[in-house]
C-alpha cells in the first residue's frame, strides 16, 4: 500500500506503517553513516548532547556523493545499514524513530525498533541518481571535518522508501524469504 507521510515522524505514524508498505517522506532527515554516528555516541558517552535533535528524527545511512553544479546534493542512495548496528539501539532508545539504509539489521536492533515503535526503511540502492531528484536541500549541520561523512540535513519531498521493518516487528527480509520458499 503507498502512504505519503511527512517529518517528523511520530509513533502514531509508526504504528501505522507496516512490513511491505511503499512510503513517500517528505520533510527533514538527516544523513549520518559510520563515522558520525560513532562521534555522536562518544558525545553522549561524555556527557555531552547530540548535535541533531534525535526526537522523532529520520536518519537515512546514504553513500556521500558530492552536489552537481545546479543541484543540492550528488546520487543519494543508500548505504549498507549494518555498520550502524552497533550505534542504532542507543539513538532509538532517545528517541529516534526512523532509519533509511539497505540490508538486513541485527537482534539488537530489531528489538529496538520493537521496544520504541519505530520503522527501518529501505531505499532502492543503484537509484541515487533518482533518489537525489527527491532532495530539494541539502547542507552540513555537523562534523564537518568528516568530509563526506558530515552530517546533513536534507529537505526532501516524496523520497520513496519500503518498510522494512515496523513498529511490531514484522521484518520484509524475513516474510519475504518465507512467501518464496512457500512458492517453489
Amino acid at each position: 500500500m503507498d502512504k505519503y507521510i511527512n517529518t517528523p515522524i511520530t509513533e502514531e505514524v509508526t504504528k501505522e506503517l507496516k512490513s511491505g508498505d511503499y512510503v513517500y517522506i517528505t520533510g527533514t532527515i538527516y544523513v549520518a553513516r559510520d563515522a558520525a554516528h560513532k562521534r555522536m555516541i562518544e558525545a553522549l558517552d561524555r556527557g555531552d548532547g547530540l548535535p541533531i535533535d534525535i526526537k522523532d528524527a529520520t536518519i537515512y545511512y546514504m553513500g556521500p556523493s558530492p552536489a552537481r553544479e545546479g543541484r543540492p546534493i550528488g546520487s543519494a542512495g543508500p548505504t549498507t545499514a549494518t555498520r550502524m548496528d552497533k550505534y542504532a539501539p542507543i539513538l532509538l532508545d532517545l528517541g529516534e524513530k526512523a532509519m533509511i539504509g539497505k540490508g538486513k539489521r541485527s537482534k539488537e536492533v530489531m528489538d529496538a525498533i520493537v521496544r520504541n515503535k519505530a520503522v527501518y526503511f529501505a531505499a532502492v540502492g543503484g537509484a541515487g541518481a533518482l533518489l537525489s531528484k527527491c532532495v530539494q536541500k541539502s547542507e552540513i549541520v555537523c562534523y564537518e571535518d568528516l568530509g563526506a561523512e558530515a552530517i546533513l540535513k536534507m529537505e526532501v519531498k516524496d523520497f520513496p522508501v519500503i518498510v522494512v521493518a515496523d513498529s511490531d516487528g514484522n521484518n520484509l527480509y524475513e516474510t519475504a524469504i518465507k512467501e518464496y520458499c512457500e512458492l517453489t
